[in-house]
């Protein structure tokens, strides 16, 4: 796969969005928020993320460095996309693929992060 456009939302349709990425960098991350969720994540940087609607039913959630911005849903409560920075300080997007239409996260082959130990 190459970069590719894809759309995506939370699970009611308040939130929607669509994004150009790779879905063949994905990865997994154990960290205590990943690990429980179950993400798969893709990234993209700011530029190539576009939110569609429901900018105003975002809840925000930080943790651990208070970096990133992890945005979900007010409705039902699924996290689809986080905002944050490369560390160089280029904005980027962790994009939930499990909220992308038609791909199937559970085919990819996710590079496994160990953010537990970050």
């Amino acid at each position: 796969m190459a970069i590719a456009h894809y759309r995506g939302s939370c699970q009611c349709g308040a939130v929607s969005f669509e994004a150009d990425t790779d879905l063949d960098h994905t990865i997994t991350c154990n960290c205590s928020r990943c690990q429980r969720l179950g993400s798969v994540l893709a990234f993209a940087p700011r530029e190539a993320f576009t939110l569609n609607a429901g900018e105003d039913n975002l809840t925000e959630y930080r943790f651990n460095t208070m970096k990133l911005r992890h945005l979900f849903c007010k409705t039902r409560g699924i996290q689809g996309f986080s905002y944050g920075e490369k560390p160089d300080g280029t904005p980027m997007v962790a994009i939930n693929v499990n909220c992308l239409e038609g791909v199937n996260p559970r085919a990819l082959s996710p590079h496994a992060h160990d953010g537990a130990s970050a």
